[in-house]
């Protein structure tokens, strides 16, 4: 059985600006909590391959992997996949954005199946992800409407 995980929230902020952040990858320690570092090893056109390096663990331990990440502007949307899977026998991630009265929509889907020798099921992990994308969407849509109420001009703050 695979797991599949669907998440999305609503940023009071202009699709540009939610596109332009979300899809800036050296600055995802900045914008993720879990995320101590990125590393770009490559960009051909829209596609880049890089590592993510996340904070240590209760455990201590760090975890990190290679992904790849292919956006398509046109489209409002990205697709993702680790190339370096760890305990997944494939992680599949699929980012949408639609712009929306109250500001964007962004939307994260998973598809992933965890190996056989996996510490953890993929009910487990399905749960984990749904419990940490709630955690992560808020804090983008926090630091998301921070920037972007402060690029807003005084006349429609005066609103």
């Amino acid at each position: 059985m695979a797991g599949h995980t669907q998440n999305e929230i609503i940023i009071a902020a202009p699709l540009d600006l939610v596109w332009d952040m979300t899809n800036d990858l050296e600055n995802w320690p900045q914008l993720f909590s879990e995320y101590a570092a990125v590393e770009i090893l490559s960009r051909e056109g829209a596609k880049t391959t890089f590592r993510l390096t996340m904070h240590p663990d209760e455990k201590g331990t760090v975890w990190s992997w290679v992904s790849e990440r292919e956006t398509d502007r046109a489209g409002l949307s990205v697709k993702a996949r680790r190339v370096e899977p760890g305990p997944f026998a494939y992680m599949d991630i699929r980012w949408r954005y639609e712009e929306v009265a109250q500001g964007t929509r962004m939307v994260w889907a998973q598809d992933f199946e965890m190996k056989p020798d996996a510490p953890v099921d993929d009910a487990w992990m399905t749960d984990n992800i749904n419990r940490n994308s709630k955690i992560q969407m808020e804090l983008i849509r926090d630091r998301i409407e921070k920037v972007a109420a402060q690029h807003r001009p005084a006349s429609v703050l005066a609103d």
